[in-house]
């Protein structure tokens, strides 16, 4: 087939697509239909949904077809976050902020500027952080289950940038990283930008499919797991200590490296021991300020073997030499005088409070979530289309997430979630009732 004839069967496609003659939703000819109709090689006919899946036009379904996307929908909707417009109800991000938190901060902002230890804060630190605000990391760490030294604990600018300089540190450009198939975002952006490869380990409404990674283990040569063994984002499980020694067992046999995603941990009362206390020789375990505290607060760390720590300080040198050390001192200080702790339970019952309102207003629709987290899963049936409910939300001033920023599998679910840290309980109860709206039909 002639070049352009191909080409000119790709523009008719997408222009049908973004005039609205071809809505979204529609399904559109299988690949050997298309071959027939056009007289294409089947091949050909396959390279053409191919060339539209990469504009963003058309997506591909296993099993169901190749269907027109929506494409008014931001495509960096659950990837990036955008500017929230006046009225937009934000479900798509969490955020959570407790009344009070600005008067914490200007205290502490007066505490620092009457300290004798100001000026030093002018000044480069250590690459890892000052060793007594290392040390407030590891008391605190205590608190989670963990029993690190100050030695092996490194300070960051929050957990993203924690999950870049372990990654960047400890793995390689063509790593193959086991993952659960709907996973953190955020960690799949820096697996591309890494060029790393991401396998998906399938998943359930109840956890990760243990036996399948030992099977992937068996056929690829896999280097690390990452997981999110205490509440899951998205699905809010908390892997049982039974499934951990799984996984460290697994981990132990393939040698494989742990990365420990504990950004929710928090919320999540008398989990059992993290892996890294269960595989202290092979795991790295990453976390932030950011959900307890504040998204605003960009500070992190990452605890890890003490044979990793000097490849991880020359990955934090490499990118940011050091963590700010005013943010450092305001948020050491707050570890050591309890604060967080009394932000964490405030924000646990802040969180149980929303997901009782979830109960009341989503009564008899399916739904996945932890009593205790930011964020409910919302399963759609066969017959709905995740990008079209997204957007009919978007025109009733609802921002959500569709599931394919967090899928890294073939198959992308049909799926919402919804962030409930971000907007105030009258505003929740407004978004939550249009979702309702939007999505009973479907049920």
């Amino acid at each position: 087939m002639a070049r352009s004839r191909y080409k000119s069967l790709v523009d008719t496609f997408a222009a049908d697509i973004r005039s609205g003659q071809l809505p979204p939703g529609t399904r559109l000819p299988t690949h050997r239909q298309l071959a027939t109709t056009e007289g294409l090689a089947l091949v050909t006919a396959s390279r053409v949904y191919a060339e539209l899946e990469a504009m963003g036009l058309v997506s591909g379904e296993t099993g169901r077809g190749t269907f027109v996307r929506e494409t008014a929908l931001p495509p960096s909707l659950g990837v990036h976050q955008p500017s929230v417009v006046a009225g937009m109800l934000d479900l798509n991000f969490n955020y959570p902020s407790l009344p009070g938190q600005a008067d914490l901060l200007r205290t502490a902002l007066r505490q620092l500027a009457l300290s004798g230890d100001l000026e030093s804060h002018l000044r480069y630190q250590p690459h890892a952080g000052r060793p007594h605000e290392r040390a407030s990391v590891a008391r605190h760490l205590l608190t989670r289950g963990l029993a690190v030294t100050a030695e092996q604990v490194l300070i960051v600018s929050g957990a993203q940038h924690g999950l870049a300089v372990t990654m960047m540190a400890l793995l390689q450009p063509g790593d193959v990283i086991a993952a659960d198939a709907l996973t953190y975002p955020g960690f799949k952006v820096l697996a591309e930008a890494l060029h790393l490869e991401l396998v998906a380990i399938a998943v359930t409404e109840s956890g990760v499919d243990l036996d399948g990674l030992e099977k992937l283990c068996q056929s690829r040569s896999v280097r690390a797991v990452y997981s999110m063994p205490t509440l899951h984002n998205p699905l809010g499980w908390v892997m049982t200590l039974d499934q951990r020694e799984q996984l460290v067992s697994i981990a132990r046999q393939h040698d494989l490296l742990i990365i420990e995603d504990a950004a929710y941990a928090f919320l999540a009362e008398a989990p059992p021991p993290p892996l890294a206390e269960l595989a202290p020789e092979r795991t790295v375990y990453v976390s932030g300020l950011s959900k307890n505290i504040a998204t605003g607060l960009r500070v992190g760390f990452v605890a890890a073997p003490m044979s990793k720590v000097p490849a991880l300080e020359r990955a934090i040198r490499a990118t940011t030499w050091n963590t700010p050390g005013i943010m450092t001192a305001i948020a050491t200080a707050w570890l050591d005088d309890g604060t967080v702790t009394l932000l964490e339970a405030q924000k646990r019952a802040d969180a149980q409070a929303r997901q009782t309102l979830v109960d009341e207003v989503l009564a008899g629709l399916h739904y996945v979530r932890h009593p205790c987290s930011y964020f409910v899963w919302l399963p759609l049936s066969e017959e709905a289309r995740a990008d079209q409910i997204a957007m009919a939300l978007l025109q009733e001033q609802v921002a959500v997430s569709t599931a394919e920023p967090f899928a890294i599998s073939v198959h992308v679910p049909h799926a919402i979630r919804l962030a409930l840290g971000s907007v105030d309980m009258n505003s929740l109860r407004l978004a939550l009732m249009k979702v309702k709206q939007v999505v009973g039909p479907w049920f």
